[in-house]
């Protein structure tokens, strides 16, 4: 088995970084466009057959030190009632956002076995399918991200909605911040009991909230939903874009096994700060330079791997790939990542 993943997430010694990339399973591959132009995106995301098929094409194709299952961090907000759209050109949406208190009151706490069983037996099987050529992952959403899409019905700049219920009602938010943190948090559990090696929370949306904000209303249910994945025994990767100012506070809350780091945020920087603290990063690459000519990735790419000094280090993008990025582009970040080796 190739468990370079699961030893650099334990910060045990490496021949080199483990590499893989957020949103790995997607547009940029035509294999996967083969899929989607015979089923939807949420119908590909609920139906476990094609979800493992998705799951498994960067493995084969790209050469992953570790697969991601296909799913959207969006299907918990959905257990809870909420109704989803994923639409070409305009991405996922609540058609009735909560706005009104009565909203909030209609949502219900999801079971992991019931409402997201669909994911839960993707992960079986895709486990079964990789037989121990690389680990598994599982994700989920965490709670200001979930909260913000719920309460502003699809992808926002100002976040305006989101935010102006902490101004106005800052203990509904919190009410709704808990609940999320339990859903997301037992959902990564369950993950793991069905077959996931190690698990992430995005906190896609961290950025929108300034630092004191960011204390309050995201880091300490993100801490409570990564405890609770904890206790499944598996490594807890946290990554939270647009707050790399809060490294040394999201490890020390979280107590996460791995923090991700994002593009915006120097790697040998992130490297330094959290030098004394016992985690792992993974990181950085800004997904842009994915553009570039494979020399100038593959340049990159060492650079990178460089500044993270090699050992505790999970080596991938600083925010998900373009959806049009050259497939053998994709591969020339991967292949330079298995060429390098500590100096």
């Amino acid at each position: 088995m190739n468990d370079l993943f699961l030893r650099a997430c334990r910060r045990e010694p490496v021949d080199r970084p483990p590499v893989w990339m957020m949103r790995q399973a997607g547009r940029y591959l035509p294999e996967y466009r083969a899929v989607r132009e015979k089923a939807d995106f949420l119908t590909m995301v609920g139906t476990p057959e094609l979800a493992v098929e998705v799951t498994l094409q960067p493995v084969e194709l790209i050469g992953v030190d570790a697969a991601i299952i296909f799913s959207d961090i969006l299907v918990v907000p959905q257990a809870m009632g909420m109704t989803l759209s994923v639409e070409e050109g305009v991405g996922p949406r609540f058609h009735q956002p909560l706005r009104a208190p009565a909203d909030f009151r209609g949502l219900r706490d999801p079971s992991p076995d019931g409402d997201l069983g669909y994911v839960l037996e993707a992960l079986r099987l895709a486990r079964r399918e990789l037989a121990g050529r690389v680990p598994l992952i599982g994700f989920a959403g965490a709670p200001w991200t979930l909260m913000s899409y719920m309460v502003e019905g699809q992808g926002s700049k100002a976040f305006t909605h989101a935010k102006r219920l902490l101004v106005e009602d800052a203990t509904r938010a919190h009410t709704l911040l808990a609940r999320l943190a339990r859903a997301a948090g037992e959902f990564l559990a369950a993950q793991v009991a069905a077959g996931a090696q190690a698990v992430q929370l995005f906190d896609s949306w961290a950025s929108a909230l300034g630092p004191r904000d960011f204390r309050e209303f995201a880091l300490p249910y993100l801490a409570e939903a990564a405890r609770i994945a904890a206790a499944a025994g598996a490594p807890v990767i946290v990554f939270a874009p647009g707050a790399g100012w809060a490294l040394e506070a999201i490890a020390d809350a979280t107590g996460a096994d791995v923090i991700g780091v994002d593009w915006q945020t120097d790697a040998a920087d992130a490297r330094r700060r959290l030098a004394d603290v016992p985690v792992a990063l993974q990181g950085n690459l800004d997904p842009s330079w994915l553009y570039a000519a494979p020399a100038v990735i593959r340049e990159r790419t060492h650079h990178m791997l460089d500044a993270f000094g090699g050992r505790g280090h999970v080596a991938n993008l600083g925010h998900g790939i373009h959806p049009d990025v050259p497939p053998h582009h994709a591969r020339a970040f991967v292949d330079a990542v298995k060429e390098w080796r500590a100096s």
